[in-house]
């Protein structure tokens, strides 16, 4: 079994400048992503409300016994700002903030915005409402909340620390008061007895457990139990979401920017077309023809057309030219364009051109070709000019000619007799009859019958024929058969109509693809089908802008 080694197509680098051309190429994406995304952003600024955000500062205290001492350690370890986080955004705060604003609580949970900052002693309280006034209130009363609730905490846990102390002092009492009463009534104050020494010696410590007692207890009487203070309200005006509307609609801009360009490149790599020639070429496999732009005036070229027609120039001139049948896989390709302008060059060119279309067609290519009839009007073939010597002035008279009696037969058969006046070196034409003097080489007056010179018949047509500059286009059926001159056929989308197949069949077949419209697997199923029926195509003309 031999084995064919085929070697894949080379891919084709893709550079920075390539990257640029598909969000320009697939603008259309680009825009629609933009505008949606813009048409969100204007829904979010018109369509929901402005939320207005307040923030009050609030400095937290630490309990102290003396409240111009500085206490060791740093702020954060004076005062855990973790639990003083927790306490400010405590059930307790939230119910009272919703009875200010008016909301249930999980709004107001959700508004409502905490921040301690890690080595400081101040906490922010930030509260977004549907206005100034209800934001103002809520963050205020957020700080006021929470400052009630934390002196409220310390007051209670003072009364329980006092409430302990007197407990304590007041069974310290009692114990001396009984002890005072062990106390013999006239005792020895020399010589006190070893019991009278011990009750002494029990009273001066119970004495002095009571003064430490309330020496304790006044200082925890004495403690700040201030929970801080509130250094910076919150008050009208507030910044809302409106404020930075500009910026937001800029960012929305340059967000769908970059969304229709992801779009642009997702669907760049799921849909395949044809971007250069050399991909046409390694799908087709046969050589470029050339390719047809588009002038400023948005007509195909007329240069690219000339030289697509020297290209096809080793098909068309011959002794029997073979059919030109062009193909392409869809009807949005060009390739009427491509067809009436490829005739029109050739009949510029003097050709007699046969022009077969199919009936859906046939209204789309006339406007072509009348518009190439416009701008290149008939015109007839040039003679060579032979130049005609002024005759020499003669004494003798001239008799007038007589005619002669003109044979009976048919107006072709009619011969002209004129009489020669003057051998004359050259011949020229008469303009009234059509007929030919002619000189002899006798010096006596002689008659020379001249048969008549008829223009030629046009050939009976079986179509529309419009005449281009020498040439003329004649427009026939698609199945027409084979006549005189170029025969070129513009053949409906070829991969699901197969007339245009069969016509190249017996012709040289032409494959039109157009850059940025055609797709691959479309030209690739088409390219399998025209070698499964035998027709090997001769070439393709690549239609779209030109690239480097």
């Amino acid at each position: 079994m031999d084995v064919t080694d085929v070697t894949p197509a080379r891919q084709r680098p893709v550079g920075l400048a390539e990257l640029a051309r598909i969000p320009l190429r697939r603008w259309r994406t680009v825009l629609a992503a933009t505008g949606l995304v813009l048409l969100l952003v204007a829904a979010y600024l018109l369509v929901f409300p402005a939320t207005y955000t307040a923030t009050t500062a609030v400095v937290v205290r630490p309990v102290v016994t003396d409240p111009f001492s500085v206490p060791s350690g740093g702020a954060d370890r004076a005062v855990n700002m973790t639990a003083e986080s927790g306490i400010a955004t405590s059930n307790g705060v939230i119910d009272k903030v919703a009875s200010i604003t008016g909301r249930d609580t999980t709004a107001v949970a959700d508004a409502l915005t905490v921040e301690t900052p890690v080595g400081g002693q101040v906490m922010r309280f930030s509260y977004s409402g549907h206005s100034e006034t209800e934001a103002v209130d809520g963050a205020n009363g957020a700080a006021e909340a929470y400052l009630e609730l934390r002196k409220g905490m310390y007051e209670n846990q003072r009364a329980a620390v006092l409430k302990s102390y007197d407990d304590t002092i007041a069974l310290v009492t009692s114990q001396r008061t009984t002890t005072q009463r062990s106390l013999p009534a006239n005792q020895n104050s020399s010589t006190p007895s070893p019991r009278t020494s011990a009750l002494l010696d029990q009273l001066r410590a119970l004495n002095d457990q009571l003064a430490t007692l309330a020496e304790q207890r006044s200082k925890i009487g004495s403690a700040d139990l201030s929970p801080g203070s509130v250094t910076s309200a919150a008050r009208a005006p507030v910044p809302s979401s409106r404020d930075a509307a500009p910026l937001i609609l800029v960012a929305g801009l340059l967000g769908g920017l970059l969304v229709g360009g992801l779009v642009a490149f997702v669907r760049e790599s799921m849909d395949r077309r044809v971007r250069t020639a050399d991909e046409v070429s390694a799908l087709v496999g046969a050589p470029l023809l050339g390719t047809v732009g588009r002038d400023r005036s948005g007509r195909l070229s007329d240069t690219d057309l000339r030289y697509l027609v020297l290209a096809l120039s080793r098909w068309v001139d011959g002794p029997k030219p073979l059919p030109l049948v062009l193909l392409s896989s869809a009807a949005d390709e060009r390739r009427e364009q491509v067809t009436a302008g490829i005739a029109a060059a050739l009949a510029q060119g003097g050709h007699e051109v046969r022009l077969g279309v199919a009936p859906e067609s046939r209204d789309r290519i006339r406007p072509l070709l009348q518009e190439a009839q416009r701008r290149h009007p008939a015109t007839e073939p040039t003679r060579p000019r032979v130049p005609r010597p002024r005759p020499a002035p003669s004494a003798v008279p001239t008799p007038a000619p007589t005619p002669a009696a003109a044979p009976m037969g048919s107006p072709e058969d009619t011969m002209i007799i004129q009489p020669v006046r003057k051998p004359r070196p050259f011949p020229t034409d008469d303009p009234k009859n059509g007929g030919v003097y002619r000189s002899t080489t006798n010096a006596a007056d002689k008659t020379e019958v001249i048969p008549r010179v008829l223009p030629r018949q046009t050939p009976t047509v079986d179509g529309e024929e419009l005449r281009i500059g020498s040439g003329a286009v004649q427009l026939v059926p698609l199945d027409a058969p084979t006549g005189g001159g170029v025969t070129v056929i513009d053949a409906p989308p070829a991969l699901h109509d197969e007339r245009g197949v069969r016509a190249a069949r017996e012709g040289r077949a032409v494959l039109v693809a157009a850059r940025d419209k055609t797709r691959t697997g479309r030209l690739g199923q088409l390219v399998e089908r025209l070698r499964a029926v035998g027709v090997e195509p001769v070439g393709f003309v690549v239609t779209g802008e030109k690239r480097d």
